[in-house]
């Protein structure tokens, strides 16, 4: 038996003595070797769940004998080819609601190309006006963050929730605080204030922010954007319970097939106070070129623009019921052990020196966090490894991760210290390139370095990663050197 292969079957042991509730996922694994064979075929390590779920070759399938077998065609018409598209997007819109467990007579499904048209979409229409406010946790993904500029064209205020180190989370403090607005005699004001926006999950970190911040927003008089990208591939969201106005998502991050559709889920109370700017084919009831009127559909196609995608929507109602069969709560615990595992060996990596290899950021435990994980490599001298490194030498050994900033500015700020004074001096400057930024910002790399779990990651993975890692960075030092130029963060 060699090193590595004894050094697996040790790790294995040690692993499932920690984390017995991996022992009953095992469905998972019978999984990977039907339908997912393309992973081990190829020998591909992959830990991007957090970047696109997997498609399953059943959804390859299942596309194929739908359009072999019968014909569509654009939905806005009474043909029969027509009424068939049309057909197969309403049973995708009521397997989405019942996905999530939302009465349809409270929510709705709109189809967009995915969850930043869906936050584009309650942006740009939503009654922002002088004095109103849109409060927004820093946590949160750039489509979110975006909506910012659509309050402050229109006179509102934006107020940022603030994260906490070193777990990178937000208090129930801070969240109460930003969502109460004081009038000039210092005590809350009443009424409609405006929109509250927070991600169920980070999407940096893996901290799941708690879904009862929904209920506080609206006893403080706001609106919910609960951004549920990140949150849906491996939790269930029961929109009984919880009642966010508006909630995006992109279904590749789920199942990874279909691409290119994603929804705004909306209560039909807060859809109604929306003003979109412009109409398109497909959102009016009637419209006047000279007449200048138009009139908007009374229903959920108000919001969606144009011919929708026919052809792919219907795959969302397969991937639906195959994420159900399979189901969420194994899932779930199958990437909590993972996740576990994780956490645990990259806290133990060492140098010779004694000194660790790896900083994270976020919790450093499972509690209250989803299978994603932020860190950096560290040398033995404490000097961060250069994010583009790992990227580069991780992909020549076949290992698909993340790094960089995730499109999270927020949350990239609070994990690597960059203060308001920093970021206030560098404001409007335009700089010729990237690295120009990461030296003015005083950061030691351009990024982290982000691994995820998805429904069928296996122990197997993590230990391919947690091989490199050691073989690869233990008693190594820091270097930049033929490192090309970066062109985002």
């Amino acid at each position: 038996m060699d090193t590595n292969r004894e050094q697996t079957v040790s790790d294995s042991a040690e692993f499932l003595a920690a984390h017995p509730d991996y022992a009953t996922t095992g469905a998972l694994d019978l999984l990977r070797g039907s339908d997912y064979r393309y992973l081990d075929d190829g020998g591909v390590v992959y830990l991007d769940f957090a970047g696109a779920g997997l498609a399953a070759t059943a959804q390859h399938r299942a596309h194929e004998a739908r359009l072999t077998q019968q014909c569509f065609g654009n939905p806005h018409s009474e043909n029969p080819t027509s009424r068939a598209a049309t057909a197969s997007i309403e049973e995708a819109r009521r397997a989405v609601l019942a996905h999530l467990n939302a009465d349809p007579g409270e929510y709705c499904a709109i189809f967009t190309a995915n969850a930043s048209a869906a936050c584009r979409l309650v942006g740009e229409a939503y009654p922002f006006t002088r004095g109103s406010r849109f409060v927004v946790a820093s946590d949160n993904h750039n489509s979110v963050i975006g909506v910012r500029e659509f309050a402050r064209g229109r006179g509102g205020r934006v107020v940022y929730v603030p994260i906490d180190t070193p777990d990178l989370r937000t208090s129930d403090e801070a969240v109460d605080a930003a969502l109460s607005p004081l009038n000039p005699r210092g005590t809350a004001t009443a009424g409609r204030h405006g929109l509250f926006a927070y991600p169920a999950q980070s999407n940096f970190t893996g901290v799941q922010h708690p879904l009862d911040r929904v209920e506080l927003a609206h006893e403080r008089g706001y609106d919910v954007l609960l951004d549920a990208a990140a949150y849906l591939p491996a939790n269930a969201l029961d929109l009984s319970v919880v009642k966010p106005d508006f909630v995006p998502i992109s279904w590749y991050k789920l199942f990874g097939y279909p691409t290119g559709v994603g929804c705004l889920v909306a209560r039909r109370t807060a859809l109604a106070r929306l003003r979109r700017p412009w109409f398109a084919g497909g959102t009016i009831a009637a419209a006047s070129l000279r007449g200048n009127w138009h009139v908007a559909a009374d229903d959920e196609s108000a919001f969606e623009d144009g011919t929708l995608n026919f052809l792919s929507i219907p795959d969302v109602t397969f991937g639906l019921g195959w994420l159900r069969d399979i189901g969420l709560e194994l899932v779930r615990r199958r990437v909590t052990a993972l996740t576990g595992w994780l956490l645990s060996r990259l806290v133990s990596l060492r140098h010779d020196n004694g000194s660790p290899m790896i900083r994270i950021y976020g919790p450093a435990d499972t509690a209250d966090r989803g299978g994603t994980v932020a860190f950096n490599f560290l040398d033995p001298d404490g000097v961060v490894v250069d994010e583009r490194l790992i990227a580069t030498e991780s992909a020549a050994v076949g290992i698909s991760l993340r790094t960089g900033c995730f499109c999270n500015p927020g949350a990239g700020e609070a994990a690597f210290g960059i203060g308001l004074p920093v970021l206030s001096r560098l404001f409007g400057t335009r700089m010729a390139t990237m690295e120009e930024y990461i030296e003015a910002l005083g950061l030691p790399s351009g990024g982290a370095i982000r691994v995820s779990f998805g429904p069928v990651s296996d122990i197997a993975d993590v230990q391919a990663f947690l091989r490199f890692a050691e073989t690869t960075y233990r008693n190594r030092l820091a270097t930049r050197e033929g490192l090309r130029p970066r062109e985002r963060c």
